[in-house]
């Protein structure tokens, strides 16, 4: 089995058993060849059936020694994991040289948040006297009043809003349909 062809049946796989955005998808891809680029260096002529423990060990700590943060080294290890397991449901090997890999320990770090003061702030900052201001403002106003990521916005259809009824119907990560409600100052 060689690189090229076993990442493109696990792109298949996040695409259409895991139902993995692009973005996604992208991202394990990108943490399969970053340990490739390092198998090429290091490992010359190592397939994918023959990394061992003590490859994926020497990876972790080149990652380490190029200044690589432990939360990304983390994320790099968890797609290359989902990778090998990828190989196993499809029976390209009989055992999984991730399984006893561990990860760096990290804590979890709370993501900055805007106070309501810099949001006011921040929405009476549009100049409401141009189209497009409207426009901005309603954005604003529904990013931050319904919680939405930015790619959850990006993604409302027309169809999705149901602004009589006080909701709109968001499309969340794996596809989920969620129902958030919307205030009345976010539907211009």
């Amino acid at each position: 089995m060689k690189w090229e062809e076993s990442i493109k049946g696990f792109e298949g796989y996040l695409r259409l058993e895991k139902g993995l955005s692009q973005n996604s998808i992208n991202a394990y891809v990108n943490d399969i060849n970053k340990l490739l680029v390092f198998l090429k260096d290091n490992f010359k002529g190592t397939s994918p059936q023959k990394v061992k423990l003590n490859h994926l060990k020497s990876f972790v700590e080149w990652l380490n020694n190029k200044g690589v943060s432990p939360r990304t080294q983390a994320r790099t290890i968890s797609g290359i994991k989902s990778y090998y397991k990828f190989l196993l449901i499809e029976e390209k090997l009989i055992s999984d040289p991730t399984s006893l890999l561990e990860s760096p320990k990290i804590g979890r770090k709370l993501p900055d948040v805007l106070s309501l003061e810099e949001i006011d702030s921040l929405i009476q900052a549009v100049d409401t006297n141009k189209a497009e201001g409207q426009r901005n403002k309603g954005i604003l106003e529904t990013l931050y009043s319904c919680g939405l990521r930015v790619s959850e916005l990006v993604n409302l259809k027309i169809s999705n809003l149901f602004f009589d009824q006080g909701y709109i119907k968001i499309e969340g990560k794996a596809k989920k349909e969620i129902l958030v409600p919307i205030i009345e100052r976010a539907v211009i």
